[in-house]
């Protein structure tokens, strides 16, 4: 069964990884919503590589007001600075893309230890799968909004695709995972 595992999960990434160059490829979805320009982006650039020297998240609030409270609507902005250039961007290509396999063998190999009603159903393991894809939109996006995060549109966009990722994988790996026959 191990090997059925291994073999499944890494079907699972190739589905899971093709998925994700396709949204993110050829749909531009994550990059629509990290990586907008502004006019003067090399003034700010040159302003915050001068100020911001270490790795990290920053928030900018407004000016307080003579009351000493952050005066209503106005926004409060968020800078990351990973630490990291450019050059750096092929190994963590690589890094995303090992987390990309190795995630769908981890869900295949647990979905292999449910229950013999759960393995004969093939809905039962899509959901194993979509169910996944919930936590991870519930637990990693949903709660990445608000000040100093993702605009609320934004964070649900994210859920979305994740849940959507992961009933995909689910989709193909629920075909492939049969419970093992006892005699």
């Amino acid at each position: 069964m191990l090997k059925k595992v291994i073999t499944v999960g890494l079907l699972g990434g190739i589905v899971l990884t093709t998925w994700t160059l396709l949204i993110n490829g050829v749909f531009r979805f994550q990059a629509n919503i990290d990586m907008k320009r502004i006019e003067t982006e090399s003034q700010v650039y040159d302003i915050l590589k001068e100020h911001i020297t270490e790795p990290g998240r920053y928030i900018f609030n407004p000016e307080l007001t003579s009351e000493g409270r952050y005066p209503d609507g106005e926004p409060v902005f968020s800078v990351l600075n990973g630490g990291v250039g450019h050059e750096s961007a092929g190994k963590f290509m690589l890094v995303g893309l090992g987390v990309f396999f190795l995630a769908p063998i981890i869900a295949t190999w647990m979905l292999s230890l449910a229950s013999r009603r759960t393995l004969s159903s093939y809905p039962r393991k899509v959901l194993f799968f979509a169910a996944i894809g919930l936590l991870i939109a519930i637990f990693t996006d949903l709660t990445n909004f608000g000040i100093g995060s993702y605009p609320v549109k934004d964070a649900i966009k994210f859920a979305s695709v994740h849940f959507i990722s992961w009933t995909i994988v689910g989709i193909v790996v629920a075909a492939r995972i049969q419970p093992e026959h006892t005699d």
